[in-house]
């Protein structure tokens, strides 16, 4: 299978623009809903790593996706994902638009499966200072992303189901002064955003794990 079997046609992404501005306008009543996106109470209420980083979020999130792969499939391609990397597997276009310059990789790439507490996991290209910090890594279970402006995490978790399918489970927490400019910006506008393009991101990795799993 190549990329452009992966990555959404121009018709899904417009579809993907269209769900952003629903998702802002509707964000004070689709919230309760798009927080806790494919994920059980059981898994929204749950610690999991990376929650210590910011212990009492203003925002949360906790999303989640079935895989049916061994859990030991689905890690490579969380290792290495972001800008310059394996990209985001998710709107490439949209991110493109705001210069994101995001390529979504097709199948595992060796020379960015090493990671470690410190790395940068860009959004943009070198140079532009948008990047999440490798805050903690359990291999083969957890990468924690952070952020100090504000204090920020972006957890990926997996959690076997079994030999041969997987929870990926998803969880944004963030911190921040609690303002009418702040919880506009962050709340009404960025968290909607940060859902739609992180959903696809869960489908994009569910789609590339199983599709390299039955080749």
């Amino acid at each position: 299978m190549t990329e452009d079997n992966f990555n959404p046609t121009i018709i899904e992404e417009g579809l993907g623009a269209l769900a952003i501005s629903g998702c802002i306008v509707t964000s004070p009543v689709s919230r309760p809903w798009y927080s806790k996106w494919g994920a059980t109470e059981d898994e929204v209420q749950m610690p999991l790593p990376g929650d210590e980083f910011v212990p009492n979020p203003m925002l949360e999130s906790t999303r989640a996706i079935t895989i049916q792969a061994p859990s030991t499939d689905v890690w490579p391609w969380l290792v290495q994902m972001g800008q310059g990397r394996g990209g985001l597997y998710s709107y490439e276009r949209l991110e493109n638009l705001v210069g994101c310059e995001m390529h979504n990789a097709d199948r595992i790439l060796p020379e960015h499966q090493h990671l470690e507490v410190g790395d940068k996991v860009r959004l943009v290209p070198e140079g532009r200072e948008l990047y999440f910090l490798v805050s903690a890594i359990e291999p083969g279970k957890a990468i924690i992303l952070g952020g100090d402006d504000p204090p920020t995490t972006w957890a990926f978790v997996l959690e076997p189901i079994d030999d041969n399918s997987t929870r990926l489970i998803v969880r944004w927490r963030q911190d921040y002064e609690q303002t009418v400019g702040n919880t506009i910006g962050w709340r009404l506008v960025t968290d909607p955003i940060t859902f739609v393009m992180e959903r696809k991101l869960l489908q994009g990795i569910k789609q590339r794990v199983e599709a390299s799993t039955t080749n």
